[in-house]
């Protein structure tokens, strides 16, 4: 007799068709269809473009979830489904493609928090969250430090990006670079042939005078600019760009500012495990820096393989299986799809 429900995730954020299904914290399937080469060659996510692949993949998706996981839709005990934040169009598609599945089959609805959703994930690898945890989400439209105390009910936030999120400045120095769209995969491919201190490249918010009013916050609109500025002066003396040094030289930067925010917030609040989310969290320089600097702290850091880093259905799946778990009171029918819903919003009522 089956002990743990089983529950199924969508996730239309960005320009990823998710669908999860997991059963406690154990993954059944997680099935992805991805509009980026769509996108490509705009150099970045266009909304329209994302909605209207949204449309066309989600039936094929769940169909493919529930193969995988060896279910039938009315196996489901409950449905999870990202409102917000993200794409105002996307984000309406799996709503309401949400609420059709939870009014079809008379099961609860979940609307989750996206970016509580990358925390959520990690308990599909590495068992429950520790609690409290500092997590830090790093992604193509965030770079957050947040306090976990409990996934489901909230978590508080302690810095964020002040411009550009880390994985929006890969992209934008990947197009600087001639490599393709999405960058952090290609960048971090070129910069393993790259001396990660071939140029100084500055580091974000870390001044003494910075510290003392964003210690905990990020910028990476000044180390792009800067990346820019180098490419530039390189092209006008006549010499060929050394991309492999400069994919080194600013993914170091980048992954030494995010785990020394990281490690700061961790040591301040005398929390001894770090959890590491969001498609920038994929990124091999970022993981092996946290590891070794935590290390030296004694702190312990958790990061989802790069499959589940990356926006994806098990994520939203494994937040909406705590929900249930922990009892919470499921979100009403009439939920709304919330573009800007701030991380301090876990659940929608």
């Amino acid at each position: 007799m089956r002990t743990e429900p089983i529950v199924l995730g969508i996730e239309t954020s960005c320009d990823e068709t998710g669908v999860g299904i997991v059963r406690g914290h154990t993954l059944l399937a997680d099935a992805i269809a991805s509009s980026v080469d769509e996108h490509a060659r705009f150099g970045g996510v266009v909304p329209e473009v994302a909605s209207r692949a949204h449309l066309e993949a989600m039936v094929p998706t769940i169909e493919r979830a529930c193969d995988t996981a060896g279910i039938a839709l009315r196996d489901v005990d409950a449905i999870a489904v990202t409102h917000g934040p993200g794409l105002a169009g996307a984000l309406l598609v799996g709503v309401a493609a949400a609420k059709a599945l939870a009014l079809g089959l008379g099961k609860p609805i979940y609307g989750v928090n996206h970016l509580a959703a990358h925390v959520a994930v990690d308990q599909l690898e590495h068992g429950p969250l520790p609690e409290p945890c500092i997590a830090m989400l790093v992604s193509g439209g965030h770079s957050s430090l947040l306090r976990v105390e409990d996934v489901t009910v909230g978590v508080d936030p302690m810095g964020a990006t002040i411009d550009d999120a880390a994985g929006e400045a890969f992209d934008k120095v990947a197009r600087l670079l001639g490599l393709p769209f999405p960058g952090g995969p290609h960048i971090d491919r070129v910069a393993r042939d790259g001396d990660s201190v071939h140029i100084d490249f500055p580091r974000g918010l870390s001044s003494r005078r910075d510290l003392e009013r964003h210690r905990f916050d990020f910028s990476f609109s000044g180390l792009k600019t800067a990346v820019a500025h180098w490419v530039e002066a390189q092209e006008r003396s006549g010499e060929p760009v050394p991309v492999h040094h400069v994919a080194a030289s600013f993914q170091e930067a980048v992954c030494d500012i995010l785990v020394r925010k990281a490690l700061d917030a961790a040591s301040s609040e005398g929390i001894d495990d770090l959890l590491i989310g969001g498609g920038v969290a994929a990124n091999s320089r970022l993981r092996h820096l946290a590891e070794e600097r935590a290390t030296t702290l004694g702190i312990r850091v958790r990061v989802p393989r790069p499959g589940l880093c990356t926006d994806n259905g098990a994520m939203v799946a494994a937040l909406g299986a705590e929900m249930v778990a922990r009892g919470r009171t499921p979100s009403s029918l009439d939920l709304p799809a919330d573009s800007s819903l701030p991380i301090t919003s876990v659940l929608a009522g």
